[in-house]
């Protein structure tokens, strides 16, 4: 009998040392989830501070159709993919990769609008997005039924390629969209031009 309890009191020790040991992860794993709550529940302050329009239209002496035509223009002669074309909206995309594994891709949208009664003057609203890509590699396995233990993922020693996006921005820097709005300038004054003169 004195075995038998000396048994019992050993299975009971263990016992508890299991509870204890699962308490315990159960308390870490909360205190990791209560980390990843408050990192999901961050805030940021408005970034938007709708200073003057100036950075983002200029007026020019020409209808929005003609605007968009020379905005399409001067996307094109700079390598850009239309994607859309239309008398009052102009989209293009272009891809650049500054370095192995990184990629951006940039979208220039231009919206154009009468300013004047007679359609004679217009305002050109231009807006640039660069979206930053990285290259991933991601590791293929497979998966095999082994009888009496069940089933194992074994490596299958090939990777794959794919493009993450991690970013996206509103170019905001008023050189830049000097430079497109001349540009398109440049193409409203060249379309003025007659031919063979």
């Amino acid at each position: 009998m004195p075995r038998m309890k000396r048994k019992t009191s050993a299975m009971s020790g263990r016992v508890a040392t299991l509870r204890l040991g699962a308490l315990l992860a159960l308390s870490l794993a909360g205190l990791a989830g209560c980390g990843s709550l408050a990192d999901k529940g961050k805030t940021y302050a408005p970034q938007e501070k709708f200073a003057s329009g100036e950075t983002y239209s200029r007026l020019f002496d020409a209808g929005p159709a003609k605007v968009c035509k020379s905005a399409r223009l001067a996307l094109l002669s700079q390598g850009y993919l239309v994607t859309t074309n239309e008398a009052s909206l102009v989209e293009g995309k272009k891809n650049f990769q500054p370095e192995a594994g990184s990629h951006l891709e940039m979208v220039i949208r231009v919206v154009c609008v009468p300013d004047a009664p007679d359609g004679a003057i217009s305002l050109a609203f231009a807006a640039a997005v660069q979206d930053t890509y990285v290259v991933r590699r991601v590791s293929t396995s497979a998966s095999v039924g082994v009888g009496a233990i069940g089933s194992l993922s074994v490596p299958f020693g090939e990777t794959s390629e794919g493009l993450t996006k991690v970013g996206s921005q509103t170019i905001a820097s008023s050189e830049f969209y000097d430079k497109l709005f001349a540009l398109i300038k440049g193409y409203i004054g060249e379309d003025e031009v007659a031919p063979g003169g």
